[in-house]
């Protein structure tokens, strides 16, 4: 079941959530739409929910070609999944998950054999097979996130929509969790749109990453397309950590192994990545930018050093451990930095 918005609007008053945001999520794809606080991820899902209307005259909301933007949300066919998960502290888990079937009209409602059948086939799915008795208070928080997907799912929906799903779980079970939504949706094969503001979370499991920022989608493309060929300054920078460089900047890699300063004169920034810097000891007549270390933090698999150039430009480097011991650095050490990888942006350049 795909998903289509079309220039779709939302003011609040006079602040705008949305600015005409166009959107397709192709069938069985995991999408997230990915953005900081205030950028219209949330606005979007619930428009697409039903839980929000568009303004009044602005866009429409397609469920496989079929207009569904009057249809109201009982009616969409939408699981959604809200960040504190909204279950039901006085029902059981398997009271919970069997919500959705049991008000359904008379007509629509299945037998309590069905009910029954359908709830303990969810409750394996989610992994929480002997858990159907007890009450949320008694799980953890990954437990009862799962008993909020699984009863989403339990009426059978078109799509599937889930709002920082993982947004109230401490690091740990945010990790185990992601992966596990990952292989769930391998299993169940359901379109869904999870909303998230971080991006390692975006990276890992999502098939599609819409970044969006001021009310407007900034780029869409698969997690690596996202991250190797960013379209904007902003997407650069709000995936994963970067390096604004001032330029001039000597030390760049050329396509003839040699190194020189960046060619591009009109050029006033460049973007670098920790990870696309190479760092040498300080020497006389070798190319490179000069920069002292300024800290050095070892631990884990990879080194990150923060150098400074002048008296005030901090340059972030991440280089292996093995590295790190070749170098022998120190604080204060001068060293030479190299650009193997940069990028620079039309809105960047000097006027």
């Amino acid at each position: 079941m795909s998903i289509t918005a079309t220039q779709i609007t939302k003011t609040f008053g006079t602040y705008t959530a949305l600015a005409g945001v166009d959107l397709h999520v192709p069938s069985g794809k995991l999408v997230a739409l990915l953005g900081p606080s205030g950028s219209g991820k949330t606005t979007l899902l619930r428009v697409i929910a039903g839980l929000e209307t568009a303004d009044s005259g602005s866009g429409r909301i397609q469920f496989h070609a079929e207009d569904v933007t009057d249809v109201p949300t009982g009616k969409r066919g939408v699981g959604f999944v809200f960040q504190h998960y909204a279950l039901f502290r006085h029902m059981t888990v398997f009271d919970n998950i069997a919500f959705g079937l049991n008000v359904l009209k008379r007509k629509e409602r299945p037998s309590k054999d069905q009910i029954a059948d359908r709830v303990h086939k969810l409750l394996k799915l989610v992994q929480l097979d002997n858990l159907g008795k007890r009450y949320p208070t008694q799980l953890s928080g990954g437990q009862r996130q799962r008993v909020a997907l699984a009863r989403a799912l339990a009426v059978d929906p078109k799509v599937l929509l889930l709002d920082e799903p993982f947004g109230a779980l401490d690091a740990k079970v945010r990790k185990e969790l992601r992966r596990w939504l990952r292989q769930f949706h391998d299993e169940i094969n359901l379109t869904t749109v999870f909303v998230t503001h971080d991006q390692e979370e975006a990276l890992e499991i999502a098939d599609e990453v819409v970044v969006m920022n001021q009310a407007k989608i900034e780029q869409v493309g698969t997690p690596q397309e996202v991250y190797d060929h960013p379209a904007t300054p902003f997407v650069y920078q709000f995936l994963g950590n970067v390096n604004k460089l001032q330029l001039p900047w000597r030390g760049f890699s050329n396509a003839d192994g040699s190194h020189g300063p960046f060619t591009d004169s009109s050029a006033k920034v460049a973007y670098v990545r920790p990870h696309e810097l190479e760092v040498l000891r300080y020497r006389v007549g070798v190319d490179g930018e000069v920069a002292s270390i300024r800290t050095i933090h070892a631990a884990g698999s990879v080194a990150r050093l923060t150098c400074v150039r002048g008296s005030s430009e901090f340059v972030d480097v991440e280089i292996s451990r093995q590295r790190l011991d070749e170098l022998a650095l120190a604080i204060d050490d001068p060293v030479l930095l190299r650009v193997r990888r940069s990028r620079t942006f039309a809105e960047d350049y000097a006027i």
